[in-house]
Order: C-alpha cells, then sequence, then structure tokens
C-alpha cells in the first residue's frame, strides 16, 4: 500500500535591533519596551483593521483615532515590560543567580508598582502583586520548557 509524507519547517523571521545604550539595564529595558511596544500596536492595527473591515469604510477621523490609539498602547505597554524586566534585572543583580525567584520577584514588584502608580487600593495592589508574580513565574516556567 503506498503511502506518503509531508515533511516541512517552519522559520520564524530574525529581526534583531541591537541599541547600546552603555549600560545592561538599560539595555535590557529599552528592549524590552519595543518588542512589547510593538506587539501592542500591531495588535491595535489588526484590531482596527477588523473593525474597518467589518464597517466597510475608513474616514480620516477613524484613521486619527487608530493612530492614537496605536501609540497609547503601545507606550503602555512598551513601559509596563520595561518596568518589568527593570526590577527583574535588580532582583537578578542583588541576589547574584539567575532563576525563577528572579521573575516571581520582579514580577510582583512590578505588578505592584504599576498598580500603585494608577492609584488603586491597597488589596488592589497585593492582588496586582501576585498577579504579576504568577504571570512571570508561569512565563519563566514555560521558557524552560522550550
Amino acid at each position: 500500500m503506498p503511502s506518503g509524507r509531508f515533511s516541512s519547517s517552519f522559520s520564524y523571521p530574525d529581526v534583531r535591533v541591537a541599541i547600546d545604550l552603555g549600560n545592561p539595564f538599560l539595555n535590557r529595558t529599552f528592549d524590552g519596551f519595543l518588542k512589547i511596544g510593538t506587539v501592542a500596536v500591531v495588535r491595535v492595527a489588526a484590531e482596527e483593521t477588523y473593525h474597518s473591515l467589518c464597517r466597510g469604510s475608513i474616514s480620516k477621523n477613524k484613521l486619527e483615532h487608530s493612530l492614537k490609539k496605536m501609540c497609547k498602547e503601545g507606550a503602555y505597554w512598551g513601559t509596563i515590560a520595561a518596568v518589568y524586566i527593570g526590577m527583574e534585572y535588580g532582583v537578578e543583580r542583588f541576589r547574584g543567580t539567575r532563576d525563577w525567584k528572579n521573575a516571581m520577584l520582579g514580577g510582583a514588584a512590578s505588578g505592584a508598582l504599576v498598580s500603585a502608580a494608577s492609584n488603586s487600593s491597597r488589596d488592589k495592589v497585593v492582588v496586582n502583586a501576585i498577579t504579576g508574580a504568577a504571570i512571570a513565574t508561569a512565563a519563566e516556567f514555560l521558557n524552560y520548557l522550550t
């Protein structure tokens, strides 16, 4: 009986931008800001494109609104990523070791900091610190699997 087999490989595009700010802390935080900010911008662009296609038209006002939303979301998520990466790097330097605990502590500190900066209640700050720690730790564990 004849049989066939399909073999293929998929490779991700390798886009690397290196900006040396003269300090490893600044290099990491700025890199995180750019990467996650770009993801947020692309997400909003895709979302706004979908909504425009559903409406069947686009106006200058809607385009301006979309561009402002892209910039706002990119800056917001990029800043949160930079805070997390900076916190994780600081914990790593303080502890002198690189492990999952740095992600947990960095996630907790950045979750609390971002929440406190938005004038949240004490309970909300604690919940966001726990959430930040959980997400960062889970991401670190998933990173070990790949």
